[in-house]
C-alpha cells in the first residue's frame, strides 16, 4: 500500500498557467484522507513553490532545489546539502567564459545579475512549452512571472555568495540555444567537479547541485525518517531532475508530456500535466493498490 507520494511541480503537478488543476487537488486531498502523505519535490525554492500550493489549499512537506533543502509542512528546514563557496565560484568562472547566464539559489532566495537575461531565457522556455505563442506574448508572460516567482536582482552574485549569512544550494544556468551550449557545459562541470550533480528541468537550462542533493536521495531520506519502505513510496515526474526519485520509488509514474528517458525509467505513465495526470495517477495507485 502506498504511504507517501512525492510529485514534481513544473510540467507535472502544475498546468501551463502555474496553477494546480482542481482534479489534482481533489486527488491529493482524497489520498490524504486515506492517511497517505503527499509532498512536492521541485527544483524551485520554497518561496517559489508555496504560492501554487497555498492557492490550492494544500499544506505539505517540500523537497526543494532538487533535494538541496527539505522542509516539513510547517516550513521548518530539516535537511540541507550545500555547494562550497570555492566550488561555486569556480563553476561560475567556467560558465561565464562560455557566456552562459547563471543564477544562484540560496538559503536567502534566488539571486540574478540581469533582469533582461532572465526574462529572455524564461521567454524561450515559455515558447518551447507553448509554441503557438508569439515571441512578444512569451516575453510578456515571462515578465509577469517575475512578480509571481520572487527573485533578487543584484550587481554581483559573487558578492552575495561571499556573505556570511548565505549558503549556496543550487546554480541554475540558461542559454537560449539550449543543448548546443549547455551540453558541453554540463560535460565540463562533470569532468572538473566530482562532488557536483548536474541535471536539467528543461531544454535550455542546467541545474547544478551538491552530488547528494538529488530528489531521489531526499525522498529516501524522508521515507526512512517516517519509517516507510521505498516499496510504499510513489513518485511522479516529467524531466531529468526527476529521474533519481523515479528510480528510487517502487511505484513511479512518468507524465504523458514527460521526456522519453523519464518514461523509460518509470513503471507507469499517466496523462499530461494539462489533463491533470497527477490526479489520475493518484486515483489509479489507490484503486489498484499499486
Amino acid at each position: 500500500m502506498i504511504k507517501l507520494i512525492a510529485s514534481d511541480m513544473d510540467g507535472t503537478l502544475l498546468d501551463t498557467n502555474m496553477h494546480i488543476p482542481e482534479k489534482n487537488v481533489a486527488a491529493i486531498k482524497y489520498a490524504q484522507a486515506q492517511g497517505i502523505e503527499f509532498m512536492v519535490a521541485t527544483g524551485r525554492n520554497r518561496l517559489e513553490a508555496l504560492p501554487s500550493l497555498t492557492e490550492a489549499g494544500i499544506k505539505c512537506a517540500m523537497i526543494t532545489l532538487n533535494g538541496a533543502q527539505v522542509f516539513d509542512e510547517e516550513g521548518n528546514s530539516i535537511f540541507m546539502e550545500s555547494i562550497e563557496l570555492e566550488t561555486a565560484e569556480k563553476v561560475l568562472d567556467l560558465l561565464e567564459k562560455e557566456d552562459i547566464y547563471c543564477e544562484i539559489s540560496t538559503n536567502k532566495g534566488t539571486f540574478s545579475q540581469s533582469k533582461e537575461r532572465r526574462i529572455e531565457n524564461f521567454a524561450t522556455m515559455v515558447a518551447e512549452a507553448m509554441p503557438h505563442l508569439t515571441h512578444k506574448v512569451a516575453i510578456a508572460m515571462s515578465t509577469a512571472r517575475l512578480e509571481y516567482l520572487p527573485i533578487h536582482f543584484v550587481d554581483s552574485i559573487r558578492e552575495v555568495m561571499r556573505r556570511k549569512d548565505i549558503i549556496v544550494l543550487k546554480i541554475i544556468c540558461f542559454h537560449r540555444d539550449g543543448s548546443a551550449f549547455l551540453g558541453p557545459a554540463a560535460r565540463m562541470v562533470n569532468e572538473n567537479f566530482t562532488n557536483l550533480f548536474v541535471t536539467s528541468s528543461g531544454q535550455n537550462n542546467l541545474e547544478i547541485n551538491h552530488h547528494l542533493a538529488q530528489k531521489g536521495i531526499a525522498v529516501a531520506h524522508i521515507a526512512k525518517d517516517r519509517g516507510i519502505n521505498l516499496d510504499e513510496v510513489m513518485t511522479i515526474g516529467d524531466n531529468l531532475n526527476d529521474v533519481s526519485m523515479i528510480q528510487a520509488a517502487d511505484v513511479s509514474f512518468a507524465m504523458g508530456n514527460g521526456l522519453p528517458e523519464v518514461k523509460e525509467y518509470a513503471k507507469y505513465t499517466t496523462d499530461t500535466n494539462i489533463a491533470a495526470g497527477v490526479g489520475q495517477a493518484i486515483y489509479r495507485a489507490i484503486k489498484e493498490n499499486l
